[in-house]
């Protein structure tokens, strides 16, 4: 197969986070009974009038400013005409002149370079209604109806489906840590549609377009787009051609299959909303919104490495978005912060998943904390003593050294205590400590296990380490 350099572009549809929706006062939620969330604004009653959600406006220029995009200080909504059962005012309110945010970019790294992907524009616009196809019958489900979404176009400046990939990971973090929206891509708050062309040379003009929709998860963009640009890479070695069209993701078959042929452009009739008014934005508005911008993924990241937690333990914690918030009420508190995330990772963590409950719901207040991870540095207890009081810790309301003296725990933090016990076993077992003068490195897990069995798991494990090494190489 000849090599084409492949041209994508994605459009993104996000549900925003308000309690009502766009233009009514109809509740924003998901899940309820078909048609309970519903008035007559929604339904598309004849001579009803929308209403802005101001709420809405406040989070599309959130999502602007975390996309860095420019925010239109004048705007306008727009009717788009079309006749379809899911639009029973044969209109959608969108914004097609004036989009709320343009010329912005977001910034993903691939193959250890860092690559600026462009967003052409944002707008604001009302979802449609919800279509249920069975058999013969299209059922309508109107509590989708008037739910506010932004819609997010790059340029075509993507080259792989790899790119697409990184770059809506990179989107769903940024609109979920600023709380724009839940991103929920199984529940359809998040929909992504990948439009797809390749070329011989970057002199030539694009190369004719697919558009794949109905795309449900991340890793599924990715598949669908490495498998378009196979499909024409295919067609072109052979001399055929094909026209612009529309395909789905079939997960089934793993492959994109065609919807339909785009023969004829859309005539959408575009025109002025003339029920809404002038949108003004002004730059006091922006600094408003601006305020309420919460410490976002890079930044956090970047912060938990500054405080000596591991690159791997700082993306883990970031996708936590629970637990990420939990150790950020910690940053003016005197501990180790690696040994904080290691617990919060680790054995806090697996409780957590085991009771399905999130950690602002347990008994393990910030000042526990702060007392758990201070008794695990200093080795007052163990990581075996954790595991056995784990349950007490996050459960009851009785403080760290209150529980350590009910379970009766009697460490060893004396380090001329520890390093006496240590000398022993390094005199005890000469073939390991010559072992591991020879650079093998069983022998130190051996000597430390050694150890620990001696101490009877009386020892922090780190504490020890540390002091075995020190001794067995002077």
């Amino acid at each position: 197969m000849s090599s084409y350099i492949p041209t994508v572009g994605i459009e993104v549809h996000c549900e925003l986070k308000t309690n009502t929706k766009i233009f009514s006062n109809s509740v924003n939620g998901y899940g309820q009974m078909a048609n309970a969330l519903t008035n007559v604004v929604d339904l598309g009653y004849p001579g009803t009038l929308p209403t802005l959600n101001k709420e809405v406006l406040n989070l599309a220029i959130k999502a602007a400013l975390i996309l860095n995009c420019k925010i239109r200080p004048k705007m306008h909504f727009d009717r788009k005409n079309y006749f379809y059962p899911d639009n029973p005012k044969n209109y959608q309110i969108t914004q097609a002149e004036t989009p709320i945010g343009y010329n912005g970019y977001v910034e993903i790294e691939v193959n250890g370079k860092k690559k600026k992907i462009e967003i052409e524009e944002m707008h604001i616009e009302e979802d449609t209604c919800k279509s249920t196809h069975r058999g013969t019958k299209t059922l309508l489900d109107f509590n989708r109806a008037g739910v506010p979404l932004i819609e997010i176009v790059t340029k075509p400046c993507m080259e792989s489906g790899e790119e697409a990939k990184l770059y809506l990971e990179k989107l769903r973090e940024l609109l979920f840590y600023s709380d724009v929206s839940d991103c929920k891509i199984e529940e359809g708050s998040m929909r992504a549609d990948a439009n797809v062309s390749i070329r011989k040379e970057v002199s030539d003009p694009y190369g004719t377009k697919a558009e794949i929709k109905n795309i449900g998860s991340i890793s599924n963009v990715k598949l669908s787009i490495d498998k378009e640009i196979e499909r024409q890479s295919k067609l072109y070695d052979k001399g055929e051609t094909f026209l612009p069209q529309t395909r789905r993701f079939d997960s089934k078959l793993n492959d994109t299959v065609l919807m339909r042929v785009k023969e004829t452009g859309n005539d959408y009739r575009y025109f002025p909303e003339p029920d809404i008014p002038y949108v003004y934005i002004t730059e006091e508005q922006i600094n408003e919104v601006r305020k309420t911008i919460p410490m976002l993924p890079d930044e956090r990241r970047e912060k938990y490495q500054s405080l000596g937690i591991s690159e791997v333990n700082a993306k883990k914690l970031v996708q936590n978005r629970s637990l990420s918030d939990y150790l950020n009420d910690l940053f003016e508190e005197k501990i180790d912060f690696k040994t904080a995330s290691n617990l919060l990772l680790g054995d806090i963590s697996a409780y957590l998943n085991k009771n399905e409950i999130e950690i602002t719901k347990t008994n393990l207040s910030k000042e526990k904390f702060v007392e758990l991870t201070n008794n695990i540095s200093d080795g007052t207890l163990t990581s075996k003593n954790l595991k056995e009081i784990l349950d007490t810790v996050m459960e009851s309301d009785k403080t760290i050294e209150e529980i350590i003296k009910e379970a009766g725990i009697k460490n060893i933090t004396d380090n001329s205590a520890i390093t006496e016990m240590i000398k022993k076993i390094i005199s005890e077992n000469p073939e390991s400590v010559a072992d591991y003068k020879a650079g093998k490195d069983r022998a130190i897990k051996y000597l430390m296990g050694q150890v620990m069995k001696e101490s009877k798991g009386t020892l922090n494990p780190s504490m020890a380490m540390d002091i075995l090494k020190e001794e067995l190489n002077k």
